[in-house]
Protein backbone atom coordinates (compact mmCIF):
# COMPACT_ATOMS: atom_id res chain seq x y z
CA UNK A 1 0.00 0.00 0.00
CA UNK A 2 1.21 2.80 -0.71
CA UNK A 3 0.84 6.66 1.19
CA UNK A 4 -1.88 8.85 0.96
CA UNK A 5 -1.05 11.56 -1.41
CA UNK A 6 -1.00 14.98 0.95
CA UNK A 7 -4.40 16.89 -1.36
CA UNK A 8 -6.43 17.91 2.56
CA UNK A 9 -5.76 21.43 3.83
CA UNK A 10 -4.28 19.56 6.92
CA UNK A 11 -2.14 17.64 5.46
CA UNK A 12 -1.25 20.74 3.30
CA UNK A 13 -0.28 22.69 6.82
CA UNK A 14 1.56 20.21 8.04
CA UNK A 15 4.06 20.18 5.24
CA UNK A 16 4.05 23.53 5.51
CA UNK A 17 4.60 23.68 9.52
CA UNK A 18 7.52 20.70 8.37
CA UNK A 19 8.79 23.29 5.83
CA UNK A 20 8.92 26.33 7.36
CA UNK A 21 11.49 25.17 10.21
CA UNK A 22 13.72 23.14 8.01
CA UNK A 23 14.32 26.68 5.79
CA UNK A 24 14.18 28.55 9.07
CA UNK A 25 17.05 26.24 10.49
CA UNK A 26 18.80 26.26 7.05
CA UNK A 27 18.57 30.38 7.06
CA UNK A 28 20.29 30.60 10.62
CA UNK A 29 23.17 28.11 9.69
CA UNK A 30 23.84 30.31 6.61
CA UNK A 31 23.30 33.47 8.38
CA UNK A 32 26.03 32.41 10.83
CA UNK A 33 28.26 30.73 8.76
CA UNK A 34 28.50 34.17 6.63
CA UNK A 35 28.80 36.20 9.26
CA UNK A 36 32.05 34.13 10.61
CA UNK A 37 33.47 35.12 7.57
CA UNK A 38 32.76 39.28 8.10
CA UNK A 39 35.82 39.99 9.67
CA UNK A 40 38.30 36.89 9.40
CA UNK A 41 39.97 38.36 6.17
CA UNK A 42 40.75 41.37 7.98
CA UNK A 43 42.04 40.21 11.11
CA UNK A 44 44.14 37.61 9.49
CA UNK A 45 45.84 39.91 7.35
CA UNK A 46 46.24 42.10 11.06
CA UNK A 47 47.79 39.09 12.47
CA UNK A 48 50.29 38.76 9.45
CA UNK A 49 50.76 42.21 8.31
CA UNK A 50 54.93 41.62 8.96
CA UNK A 51 55.62 38.66 7.26
CA UNK A 52 52.88 39.78 4.09
CA UNK A 53 54.71 43.19 4.17
CA UNK A 54 58.46 41.58 4.41
CA UNK A 55 57.58 38.73 1.81
CA UNK A 56 56.42 40.86 -0.79
CA UNK A 57 57.86 43.79 -0.58
CA UNK A 58 55.38 46.07 0.33
CA UNK A 59 56.25 50.04 1.01
CA UNK A 60 55.44 51.84 3.42
CA UNK A 61 52.51 53.79 1.66
CA UNK A 62 50.96 49.97 0.59
CA UNK A 63 51.03 49.31 4.34
CA UNK A 64 49.02 52.28 5.04
CA UNK A 65 46.77 51.58 2.35
CA UNK A 66 46.37 47.98 3.48
CA UNK A 67 45.52 49.18 7.39
CA UNK A 68 42.46 51.89 6.08
CA UNK A 69 41.30 49.66 3.10
CA UNK A 70 38.64 47.82 4.98
CA UNK A 71 36.35 50.60 6.17
CA UNK A 72 37.22 52.04 3.01
CA UNK A 73 35.69 49.00 1.13
CA UNK A 74 33.21 48.66 3.46
CA UNK A 75 31.79 52.54 2.65
CA UNK A 76 32.12 51.91 -1.51
CA UNK A 77 30.87 48.02 -1.85
CA UNK A 78 28.38 48.06 0.59
CA UNK A 79 26.81 51.48 -1.42
CA UNK A 80 26.00 49.30 -4.24
CA UNK A 81 24.44 46.63 -2.46
CA UNK A 82 20.50 48.15 -3.04
CA UNK A 83 21.33 47.88 -6.90
CA UNK A 84 21.77 44.65 -6.81
CA UNK A 85 19.45 43.58 -4.59
CA UNK A 86 17.06 45.13 -6.96
CA UNK A 87 17.83 43.40 -9.67
CA UNK A 88 18.76 39.58 -8.36
CA UNK A 89 17.66 37.71 -5.39
CA UNK A 90 19.23 38.24 -1.81
CA UNK A 91 20.15 35.00 -1.93
CA UNK A 92 22.03 35.53 -5.16
CA UNK A 93 23.89 38.23 -4.19
CA UNK A 94 25.15 36.88 -1.11
CA UNK A 95 26.13 33.93 -2.87
CA UNK A 96 28.18 35.68 -5.10
CA UNK A 97 29.10 37.68 -2.63
CA UNK A 98 30.90 34.97 -0.14
CA UNK A 99 32.24 33.62 -4.04
CA UNK A 100 34.23 36.70 -4.07
CA UNK A 101 35.85 36.78 -0.56
CA UNK A 102 36.72 33.00 -1.38
CA UNK A 103 38.26 34.26 -4.28
CA UNK A 104 40.28 37.30 -2.86
CA UNK A 105 41.30 35.25 -0.57
CA UNK A 106 42.71 32.41 -2.24
CA UNK A 107 44.39 34.62 -5.21
CA UNK A 108 46.09 37.32 -3.09
CA UNK A 109 48.71 34.51 -1.28
CA UNK A 110 49.35 33.56 -4.86
CA UNK A 111 50.49 36.77 -6.60
CA UNK A 112 54.26 37.80 -5.69
CA UNK A 113 52.69 41.90 -6.83
CA UNK A 114 52.06 44.19 -4.35
CA UNK A 115 49.96 46.29 -5.90
CA UNK A 116 47.87 43.03 -6.80
CA UNK A 117 47.47 41.82 -3.50
CA UNK A 118 46.04 45.15 -2.62
CA UNK A 119 43.75 44.92 -5.83
CA UNK A 120 42.32 41.35 -4.14
CA UNK A 121 42.20 42.03 -0.99
CA UNK A 122 39.77 45.22 -2.05
CA UNK A 123 38.01 41.89 -4.14
CA UNK A 124 37.80 40.11 -0.52
CA UNK A 125 36.65 43.25 1.47
CA UNK A 126 33.90 43.65 -1.09
CA UNK A 127 32.02 40.86 -0.75
CA UNK A 128 32.53 41.18 3.01
CA UNK A 129 31.06 44.74 2.79
CA UNK A 130 27.61 43.33 0.84
CA UNK A 131 27.51 41.10 3.08
CA UNK A 132 27.33 43.20 6.01
CA UNK A 133 24.65 45.21 4.60
CA UNK A 134 22.61 41.96 3.42
CA UNK A 135 22.68 40.17 6.77
CA UNK A 136 20.16 42.74 8.61
CA UNK A 137 17.71 41.87 5.60
CA UNK A 138 17.60 38.10 5.71
CA UNK A 139 17.59 38.38 9.65
CA UNK A 140 14.22 40.30 9.09
CA UNK A 141 12.79 38.57 6.67
CA UNK A 142 13.46 35.10 7.97
CA UNK A 143 13.02 36.01 11.99
CA UNK A 144 10.89 38.52 11.97
CA UNK A 145 9.72 37.71 15.11
CA UNK A 146 13.04 36.84 16.69
CA UNK A 147 15.31 39.55 14.92
CA UNK A 148 17.09 40.56 18.32
CA UNK A 149 18.35 37.61 19.39
CA UNK A 150 19.32 35.85 15.92
CA UNK A 151 21.32 39.71 15.41
CA UNK A 152 22.20 38.84 19.01
CA UNK A 153 23.77 35.04 17.74
CA UNK A 154 25.33 36.47 14.60
CA UNK A 155 27.60 39.50 16.14
CA UNK A 156 28.59 36.72 18.66
CA UNK A 157 29.24 34.82 16.34
CA UNK A 158 30.97 37.55 14.24
CA UNK A 159 33.08 38.49 16.82
CA UNK A 160 34.01 34.66 17.65
CA UNK A 161 35.18 34.48 13.84
CA UNK A 162 36.99 37.85 14.26
CA UNK A 163 38.86 36.68 17.23
CA UNK A 164 39.58 32.96 15.75
CA UNK A 165 41.08 34.43 12.55
CA UNK A 166 43.15 36.60 14.20
CA UNK A 167 44.33 33.79 16.99
CA UNK A 168 45.16 30.92 14.77
CA UNK A 169 46.55 32.36 11.16
CA UNK A 170 49.66 33.05 12.58
CA UNK A 171 50.03 29.60 14.26
CA UNK A 172 49.02 27.75 10.77
CA UNK A 173 51.52 30.13 9.11
CA UNK A 174 54.02 29.00 11.88
CA UNK A 175 53.06 25.28 10.81
CA UNK A 176 52.96 25.27 7.24
CA UNK A 177 56.20 27.09 7.30
CA UNK A 178 53.78 30.20 5.00
CA UNK A 179 52.43 33.17 5.55
CA UNK A 180 50.17 32.25 2.27
CA UNK A 181 49.03 29.19 4.26
CA UNK A 182 48.00 31.45 7.20
CA UNK A 183 45.77 33.75 4.92
CA UNK A 184 44.13 31.47 2.20
CA UNK A 185 42.91 28.78 4.66
CA UNK A 186 39.91 31.04 5.65
CA UNK A 187 38.89 30.83 2.20
CA UNK A 188 37.41 27.42 2.92
CA UNK A 189 34.64 29.25 5.60
CA UNK A 190 33.90 31.21 2.92
CA UNK A 191 32.91 28.72 0.72
CA UNK A 192 31.05 26.63 3.13
CA UNK A 193 28.88 29.94 3.77
CA UNK A 194 28.02 29.69 -0.50
CA UNK A 195 26.50 26.34 0.73
CA UNK A 196 23.35 27.04 2.41
CA UNK A 197 22.22 30.12 0.24
CA UNK A 198 23.52 27.90 -3.29
CA UNK A 199 19.61 26.17 -3.86
CA UNK A 200 17.59 29.26 -3.29
CA UNK A 201 19.91 31.52 -5.06
CA UNK A 202 20.12 29.56 -7.81
CA UNK A 203 16.60 28.81 -8.38
CA UNK A 204 14.58 31.18 -10.58
CA UNK A 205 11.86 31.34 -8.11
CA UNK A 206 14.00 31.62 -5.04
CA UNK A 207 12.18 31.89 -1.44
CA UNK A 208 12.96 34.22 1.49
CA UNK A 209 12.84 38.35 1.22
CA UNK A 210 12.68 40.15 -1.87
CA UNK A 211 13.29 43.87 -3.39
CA UNK A 212 11.09 45.81 -5.67
CA UNK A 213 12.93 46.46 -8.64
CA UNK A 214 10.87 49.80 -9.54
CA UNK A 215 10.13 51.55 -5.88
CA UNK A 216 13.57 53.61 -4.42
CA UNK A 217 13.82 54.04 -0.95
CA UNK A 218 16.35 56.82 -0.19
CA UNK A 219 17.47 57.22 3.27
CA UNK A 220 20.30 59.97 2.09
CA UNK A 221 17.24 61.82 2.16
CA UNK A 222 15.52 62.01 5.33
CA UNK A 223 16.70 62.80 9.12
CA UNK A 224 16.36 59.05 10.10
CA UNK A 225 18.88 57.73 7.54
CA UNK A 226 21.54 60.55 8.39
CA UNK A 227 20.75 59.72 12.37
CA UNK A 228 21.40 56.25 11.41
CA UNK A 229 24.38 56.68 9.39
CA UNK A 230 26.48 59.26 12.20
CA UNK A 231 25.11 56.82 14.79
CA UNK A 232 26.48 53.84 13.45
CA UNK A 233 29.70 56.11 12.05
CA UNK A 234 30.54 57.39 16.07
CA UNK A 235 30.21 53.81 17.51
CA UNK A 236 32.44 52.35 14.65
CA UNK A 237 35.13 55.38 14.96
CA UNK A 238 35.46 55.06 18.92
CA UNK A 239 35.62 51.10 18.08
CA UNK A 240 38.23 51.47 15.24
CA UNK A 241 40.34 53.69 17.18
CA UNK A 242 40.08 51.85 20.98
CA UNK A 243 40.96 48.19 19.46
CA UNK A 244 44.13 49.73 17.33
CA UNK A 245 45.87 51.78 20.29
CA UNK A 246 44.19 50.46 23.69
CA UNK A 247 47.06 48.00 23.82
CA UNK A 248 49.46 51.24 23.22
CA UNK A 249 48.01 53.27 25.68
CA UNK A 250 48.32 50.57 28.85
CA UNK A 251 51.54 50.29 27.55
CA UNK A 252 52.59 53.61 27.99
CA UNK A 253 51.29 53.51 31.47
CA UNK A 254 53.46 51.16 32.90
CA UNK A 255 51.48 47.70 31.60
CA UNK A 256 54.25 45.03 29.82
CA UNK A 257 52.82 44.38 26.58
CA UNK A 258 51.36 41.02 27.27
CA UNK A 259 49.49 42.49 29.70
CA UNK A 260 48.43 44.80 27.52
CA UNK A 261 47.46 42.96 24.93
CA UNK A 262 45.15 40.90 27.84
CA UNK A 263 43.63 43.44 28.40
CA UNK A 264 42.49 44.13 24.93
CA UNK A 265 41.71 40.60 24.67
CA UNK A 266 39.19 41.32 27.51
CA UNK A 267 37.28 43.80 25.44
CA UNK A 268 36.47 41.06 23.51
CA UNK A 269 35.65 38.65 26.20
CA UNK A 270 33.58 40.96 28.15
CA UNK A 271 31.89 41.85 24.72
CA UNK A 272 30.61 38.61 23.54
CA UNK A 273 28.12 38.15 26.31
CA UNK A 274 26.95 42.17 25.63
CA UNK A 275 26.70 41.33 21.80
CA UNK A 276 24.30 38.08 22.35
CA UNK A 277 21.83 40.21 24.64
CA UNK A 278 21.96 43.75 23.31
CA UNK A 279 20.00 43.46 20.56
CA UNK A 280 17.65 41.00 21.76
CA UNK A 281 17.01 43.91 24.67
CA UNK A 282 16.13 46.27 21.71
CA UNK A 283 13.80 44.09 19.94
CA UNK A 284 11.30 43.63 23.61
CA UNK A 285 11.59 47.17 24.41
CA UNK A 286 9.46 50.02 22.92
CA UNK A 287 11.74 52.62 23.36
CA UNK A 288 15.42 51.88 22.82
CA UNK A 289 16.78 55.48 23.81
CA UNK A 290 17.58 53.92 27.37
CA UNK A 291 20.00 51.55 26.09
CA UNK A 292 21.35 53.96 23.43
CA UNK A 293 22.28 56.91 26.58
CA UNK A 294 23.96 53.84 27.88
CA UNK A 295 26.05 52.67 25.85
CA UNK A 296 27.55 56.35 25.00
CA UNK A 297 27.91 57.09 29.14
CA UNK A 298 29.62 53.61 29.77
CA UNK A 299 32.39 55.03 26.47
CA UNK A 300 32.34 58.48 27.94
CA UNK A 301 33.39 56.89 31.34
CA UNK A 302 35.95 54.42 29.94
CA UNK A 303 37.50 57.08 28.00
CA UNK A 304 37.78 59.51 30.87
CA UNK A 305 39.47 56.59 33.31
CA UNK A 306 41.78 55.93 30.30
CA UNK A 307 42.79 59.54 30.32
CA UNK A 308 43.38 60.20 34.20
CA UNK A 309 44.12 56.57 35.36
CA UNK A 310 44.77 53.99 33.08
CA UNK A 311 46.85 51.90 35.16
CA UNK A 312 45.47 51.70 38.34
CA UNK A 313 41.27 51.15 36.97
CA UNK A 314 42.59 49.08 33.61
CA UNK A 315 39.62 46.17 34.41
CA UNK A 316 37.49 48.65 35.59
CA UNK A 317 37.66 50.97 31.71
CA UNK A 318 38.00 47.63 29.68
CA UNK A 319 34.69 46.40 30.87
CA UNK A 320 32.91 49.80 30.80
CA UNK A 321 34.40 50.04 26.82
CA UNK A 322 33.26 46.22 26.55
CA UNK A 323 29.76 47.78 27.51
CA UNK A 324 29.97 50.57 25.58
CA UNK A 325 31.13 48.59 22.07
CA UNK A 326 27.64 46.96 22.76
CA UNK A 327 26.08 49.87 20.78
CA UNK A 328 27.78 48.00 17.13
CA UNK A 329 24.87 44.97 18.03
CA UNK A 330 22.43 47.59 18.81
CA UNK A 331 23.11 49.16 15.92
CA UNK A 332 22.27 46.47 14.11
CA UNK A 333 19.55 45.66 15.33
CA UNK A 334 18.64 49.19 15.17
CA UNK A 335 18.66 48.83 11.29
CA UNK A 336 15.88 46.09 11.27
CA UNK A 337 13.80 48.26 13.61
CA UNK A 338 13.13 51.38 11.55
CA UNK A 339 12.45 50.23 8.25
CA UNK A 340 8.76 47.85 7.39
CA UNK A 341 9.87 46.37 3.89
CA UNK A 342 13.13 44.38 2.82
CA UNK A 343 13.81 47.35 0.58
CA UNK A 344 13.74 49.62 3.24
CA UNK A 345 15.65 47.42 5.30
CA UNK A 346 18.70 46.59 2.60
CA UNK A 347 18.64 50.80 1.72
CA UNK A 348 18.90 51.57 5.44
CA UNK A 349 21.34 49.18 5.82
CA UNK A 350 23.99 49.99 2.74
CA UNK A 351 23.31 53.57 3.69
CA UNK A 352 24.17 53.87 7.21
CA UNK A 353 26.97 51.50 7.08
CA UNK A 354 28.64 52.96 3.88
CA UNK A 355 28.59 56.70 5.00
CA UNK A 356 29.30 55.04 8.72
CA UNK A 357 32.37 53.30 7.84
CA UNK A 358 33.63 56.72 5.88
CA UNK A 359 32.93 58.47 9.60
CA UNK A 360 34.99 55.75 10.93
CA UNK A 361 37.82 55.41 9.06
CA UNK A 362 38.96 58.85 10.15
CA UNK A 363 39.10 57.42 13.98
CA UNK A 364 42.32 55.57 14.00
CA UNK A 365 44.33 58.20 12.45
CA UNK A 366 43.06 61.08 14.07
CA UNK A 367 43.85 59.54 17.65
CA UNK A 368 47.22 58.78 16.29
CA UNK A 369 47.61 62.84 14.78
CA UNK A 370 46.69 63.46 18.06
CA UNK A 371 48.95 61.28 20.46
CA UNK A 372 51.69 62.55 18.06
CA UNK A 373 51.23 65.84 18.17
CA UNK A 374 50.76 66.05 22.70
CA UNK A 375 52.59 62.87 23.37
CA UNK A 376 50.17 61.83 25.40
CA UNK A 377 46.32 60.66 25.28
CA UNK A 378 44.16 62.78 27.04
CA UNK A 379 43.41 65.09 24.60
CA UNK A 380 43.25 61.48 21.88
CA UNK A 381 40.80 60.29 24.42
CA UNK A 382 38.74 63.54 24.56
CA UNK A 383 38.59 63.43 20.85
CA UNK A 384 36.40 60.41 21.61
CA UNK A 385 34.68 61.49 24.58
CA UNK A 386 33.45 63.96 21.63
CA UNK A 387 32.33 60.96 19.48
CA UNK A 388 30.78 59.23 22.03
CA UNK A 389 28.51 62.73 22.66
CA UNK A 390 27.40 62.63 19.03
CA UNK A 391 26.87 59.31 18.94
CA UNK A 392 23.90 59.68 21.85
CA UNK A 393 22.56 62.83 20.14
CA UNK A 394 22.68 61.33 16.25
CA UNK A 395 21.61 57.72 18.75
CA UNK A 396 18.53 59.51 20.31
CA UNK A 397 17.55 60.88 16.87
CA UNK A 398 17.71 57.47 15.41
CA UNK A 399 16.13 55.17 18.37
CA UNK A 400 12.65 57.53 18.34
CA UNK A 401 9.85 54.65 16.93
CA UNK A 402 9.30 55.67 13.37
CA UNK A 403 10.38 54.45 9.68
CA UNK A 404 12.37 55.11 6.79
CA UNK A 405 10.06 54.30 4.45
CA UNK A 406 7.43 56.66 5.66
CA UNK A 407 10.25 59.81 5.89
CA UNK A 408 11.02 59.06 2.13
CA UNK A 409 7.45 58.39 1.08
CA UNK A 410 7.99 55.27 -0.02
CA UNK A 411 5.12 53.30 1.79
CA UNK A 412 1.39 52.78 1.19
CA UNK A 413 -0.76 50.49 3.30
Amino acid sequence: MTAPALSSPAAAAATTTTARPMRAAFALAGILLVAVNLRAAITSLGALLDEVRVGLGLSGVLAGVVTTLPALSFAVFGAVTPWLTRRFHPARVLVGAMGALAAGEVLRVVTGSPLVFVLLSALALAGIAVANVLLPVLVKAYFPTRSGLVTGVYTMTLIAGTTAASAASVPIADAFGSWRVGLGIWAIIAVVAMLPWLRAGLRRQAPGPRVSAHSRVRPGRTGLGWAMAVYFGAQSLSGYATMGWLAQIFRDSGYRPTDAGLLLAGVTAVGVPIALLMPAMAGRLRDVRPLVLLMSVAMVASYAGLALAPHGGAILWVTLLAIGQGAFPLALAMIGMRARTPEGTVALSAFAQSTGYLIAALGPFLVGLLYEATGGWRLPMGFLVGAALVQAGAGVLAARPRYVEDEAGAYSR
